[in-house]
């Protein structure tokens, strides 16, 4: 056995509790971060693979900062029990901690709702919409891969923060609930691609997306795309994962000439930076996301975001709205932007780069969650 696997298997067994951080200063107080522990363990940072790895890890960093010590504990953590007096819990809410542990914390806690998905109901009906939407047009029935949890999250916090825009904030709305926007940080950036050959890569398109190729509207566009032979379409995700979706559209996926599979790709390696060189347009008709990665960091790397309503994302006058997420949709999508002229598509590309540049870098994450956290001190200090 390596020194690695040892360490994983310790780690393993290790959040079943908690990870324990400490000022440099004297500390004030106590908070409570029900998040994860896995960037806590240097050769696990990971933080290219997902913007929560770096989130996590800044948000402790913040609090830290203030002088709290900070208690980690994994979202999923069914058996942690607060045996302490703390000033603030702070929860991802993906499971039902904030029931579980908030009914334990002293009274005077101030409890936090991190959201980074659109509410639970909206989420779950959503994807069961697409799925009905599927069998319809093809008469099978498919797995749910995005259903989250019911959990009273926004019932039981005091404030929220939300990975997100108006949209997902408007999922919550019912619960009337303070709630912060803190805008999504990336796993990576890159150089404006000023050489692009728009004329060809006018007629490439990107499909890029995590777990629930439904969920993402991955369907839609590979039956549009079949439709549309002048156009290629680059298929980044991890299809193989979802067996019952890659059987039902083997032909697309990999017998389909103007589609190419890729599976799931580095976005820090040459396959993806040669796609978002040779292409021009990212097409992700999610039904539901808190603030979507995906998108975000293909506009770093300069693709025009042709994007659902509630992914969350703001895409200005740059980009485009889907509005009705159907296959007829994105066909006419497809047709209309490879129709505008190549002035009108570079200046859109710079527009979507220089968007993502300004509002969804670390920086920009960590001075919002810092002002946000700034104003719970203000409006706390007497706890």
């Amino acid at each position: 056995m390596t020194i690695e696997t040892f360490i994983k298997k310790v780690i393993k067994k290790i959040r079943g509790g908690r990870v324990t951080l400490y000022p440099q200063s004297k500390p004030i107080g106590r908070v409570l971060l029900s998040y994860k522990t896995e960037p806590f363990f240097e050769f696990e940072k990971k933080e290219h693979i997902h913007t929560n790895i770096w989130e996590c890890r800044e948000i402790t960093r913040i609090f830290l900062k203030l002088g709290y010590v900070v208690d980690v504990i994994d979202w999923y953590n069914e058996y942690f029990k607060p045996k302490r007096k703390y000033k603030y819990f702070f929860d991802l809410g993906l499971n039902s901690n904030m029931e579980r542990i908030g009914s334990l914390l002293n009274k005077d806690c101030v409890k936090i709702f991190h959201a980074t998905t659109s509410h639970w109901c909206f989420n779950n009906n959503a994807e069961q919409e697409r799925l009905v939407y599927l069998q319809k047009r093809r008469d099978v029935n498919l797995v749910p891969r995005r259903t989250l949890v019911s959990a009273l999250n926004i019932e039981l916090a005091d404030f929220a923060t939300v990975l997100g825009n108006d949209v997902t904030e408007s999922t919550y709305s019912f619960a009337k609930k303070k709630m912060y926007h803190i805008p999504l940080s990336t796993t990576h950036m890159y150089p404006f691609p000023e050489n692009k050959d728009i004329d060809k890569a006018k007629k490439n398109f990107v499909w890029l997306g995590g777990v629930g190729m439904v969920h993402k509207g991955l369907d839609l566009v590979l039956e549009a795309f079949a439709k549309l032979p002048e156009y290629q379409l680059f298929v980044c995700g991890n299809v193989q994962k979802e067996k019952d979706f890659e059987k039902l559209y083997w032909n697309e996926l990999y017998n389909t000439s103007n589609i190419k599979t890729l599976g799931k790709v580095d976005m820090g390696g040459d396959i993806f930076k040669n796609i978002a060189k040779t292409s021009i347009v990212l097409i992700y008709p999610s039904c539901s996301e808190g603030q979507s990665g995906a998108v975000v960091t293909c506009m770093h790397a300069g693709l025009i975001p042709v994007i659902s309503y509630h992914s969350g994302v703001d895409v200005g006058d740059f980009g485009v709205i889907l509005k009705e997420n159907t296959v007829e949709e994105v066909e006419n999508i497809v047709a209309r932007i490879a129709n505008m002229s190549n002035d009108e598509l570079k200046k859109r590309s710079k527009e979507a780069w220089e968007y993502a540049r300004k509002n969804h870098t670390r920086e920009r994450f960590s001075k919002v969650f810092t002002k946000f956290v700034n104003m719970l001190e203000v409006e706390n200090k007497d706890n």
